[in-house]
C-alpha cells in the first residue's frame, strides 16, 4: 500500500510577504510629505552648516573662500573668547539646572499636599514658563534690576529707608543677574515634571512606612528620592538640551559682557559682527552635538520610565 504525500506549496510565503511589504509601505506613505518636509527644514541645513564649518569663508573676504579641514574647529577650542564661551555655557548650564531642580523639588513637595486652592496655585505657578524667554529677560532687566526704579532697589529703600544700597545688579553680579532670571522661568518645568513623579509614588507603599514608624525624613530619603530618580534625571536633562542653546536672556540682560557670553552669543557675534561664517558654523556644530548627546540620555532615560511603568 502506498501513500501519496503532497508537495507543500512554496508559492505562498513569497505572497504574503510581498502582501506584508505592501502594506508596511501603505501605512507609510502618508508620513512620507512629513519626513520629506523635516529634512528639508532641519537636516539639509545642518549638512550646509557642517560643510561651511570645513571653509575659510568670511564675507569680509568674499574672494578667499577655501576648504580648510577641521581648522576652524581647532580655533573654536582655542581661541581664548571661544574656551571662556565654552565654559560659561557649562556653567551657566549646570547652575541653572541645579537650582531649579531644586527649588523645582520643593514647590512640587509643597503642591503634593492638599489644600484649599492647589489648582489655582498649580497654574500661577506654571505661569513663568510660558512666557515668550525675551519678555521675560525684558522683564527682569527693566522691571526689577533697574537701579533706579526696579523693584529689588525699591524694596530695599521700603525695609531700610532712603539710605539704603541702591547696587547696580546687572553690572556688579552680571553672571548671577542672569542666572536668577533663567531660573525663575525654568523652574515651573522642573516642578511639573517631578510632581508628576510623586503624583505616581505608591501611596499605600508609603503609608505602611507611616504606620511602622518611619518618620517623614526616612520617607523622603529612602523612598520618595529613589522614585523621583529618573524623573529627576529627566527634568535636569530636558531643561539642559534647552539652556544650552539659551540666548535671549544674556543677549537682553547682559549683551554679552561682563564675562557672560556663552556659545550661542558667540556664535551670534561671530557671524553677525566680524561676518566669519566658518568660524561660526563650526562652534554651531559643536553646540548641536553637544546638544544631541545630551537629548540621546534624555531618550534613554526617558525609555527607562515607559519600561518601569510596563513591568
Amino acid at each position: 500500500m502506498s501513500t501519496t504525500t503532497t508537495a507543500p506549496n512554496r508559492s505562498a510565503p513569497p505572497k504574503r510577504s510581498a502582501m506584508h511589504r505592501s502594506g508596511d509601505w501603505a501605512r507609510r506613505l502618508p508620513l512620507l510629505p512629513a519626513l520629506i518636509l523635516v529634512i528639508l527644514l532641519t537636516q539639509i541645513p545642518f549638512l550646509t552648516t557642517v560643510v561651511a564649518s570645513l571653509t575659510n569663508w568670511n564675507a569680509y573676504y568674499p574672494d578667499q573662500i577655501a576648504f580648510t579641514g577641521f581648522s576652524n574647529f581647532a580655533y573654536v577650542f582655542g581661541d581664548p573668547d571661544a574656551r571662556s564661551a565654552v565654559i560659561v555655557t557649562i556653567t551657566l548650564t549646570v547652575s541653572v539646572v541645579l537650582l531649579s531642580l531644586i527649588l523645582g523639588l520643593g514647590i512640587a513637595l509643597l503642591l503634593d499636599r492638599e489644600f484649599l486652592g492647589r489648582g489655582i496655585v498649580r497654574t500661577m505657578m506654571i505661569t513663568p514658563f510660558l512666557i515668550v524667554p525675551i519678555a521675560a529677560a525684558l522683564l527682569w532687566k527693566h522691571a526689577l534690576y533697574n537701579p533706579e526704579y526696579g523693584l529689588f532697589n525699591g524694596i530695599l529703600r521700603w525695609v531700610f529707608g532712603e539710605n539704603a544700597p541702591q547696587p547696580d545688579w546687572i553690572s556688579q553680579f552680571p553672571f548671577w543677574a542672569v542666572v536668577i532670571a533663567i531660573v525663575w522661568q525654568w523652574t515651573p518645568f522642573m516642578m511639573l515634571i517631578l510632581l508628576a513623579g510623586l503624583q505616581s509614588r505608591p501611596l499605600d507603599v508609603v503609608e505602611a512606612a507611616r504606620i511602622d514608624g518611619a518618620s517623614s525624613t526616612q520617607i523622603f530619603v529612602n523612598m520618595t528620592l529613589p522614585h523621583l530618580r529618573p524623573f529627576i534625571e529627566l527634568a535636569g536633562l530636558l531643561g539642559a538640551i534647552n539652556i544650552v542653546q539659551n540666548f535671549d536672556h544674556v543677549f537682553t540682560i547682559t549683551s554679552g559682557g561682563l564675562g557672560t557670553a556663552n556659545l550661542p552669543y558667540f556664535i551670534y557675534q561671530t557671524f553677525y559682527t566680524a561676518h566669519d561664517y566658518g568660524v561660526a558654523s563650526a562652534a554651531g556644530v559643536v553646540v548641536v552635538v553637544g546638544t544631541i548627546i545630551i537629548a540621546t540620555a534624555a531618550l534613554r532615560t526617558v525609555l527607562t520610565l515607559f519600561k518601569e511603568d510596563t513591568q
